[in-house]
């Protein structure tokens, strides 16, 4: 199923943000892991993540600096800061009622 690309775009910053709160990584391995985890139901590609990550970095959630890979090759990894956390602990709190209300709306329902 292909997701409406506003739920896509919306839900990008914070998952960017709980992965990085895992541990730094860089922009293919945050790519590759969405994809994985989701089974590829969500299918990012790293055109459409970068963007993301330069925004965040300019809000101050999010710090870059490059390293040497295992293998040798420098990356640029991506570290979350503490407001970077703060902003992600924001952004649960409004997924969780965002969602219970419409799952009300929509399913009826009132549970998580």
């Amino acid at each position: 199923m292909d997701f409406d690309s506003n739920l896509v775009k919306g839900s990008t910053a914070p998952i960017v943000l709980r992965l990085l709160q895992e541990r730094p990584m860089y922009g293919y391995e945050i790519v590759k892991l969405v994809n994985q985890r989701t089974g590829g139901r969500l299918e990012w590609r790293e055109g459409s993540l970068y963007p993301c990550l330069h925004r965040l970095e300019g809000q101050g959630y999010l710090l870059s600096r490059w390293e040497a890979a295992p293998s040798g090759k420098r990356r640029k990894y991506y570290h979350i800061t503490p407001k970077g956390e703060a902003e992600l602990a924001h952004r649960v709190r409004e997924w969780r009622e965002f969602s219970a209300s419409l799952n009300v709306l929509l399913l009826g329902t009132t549970g998580p």
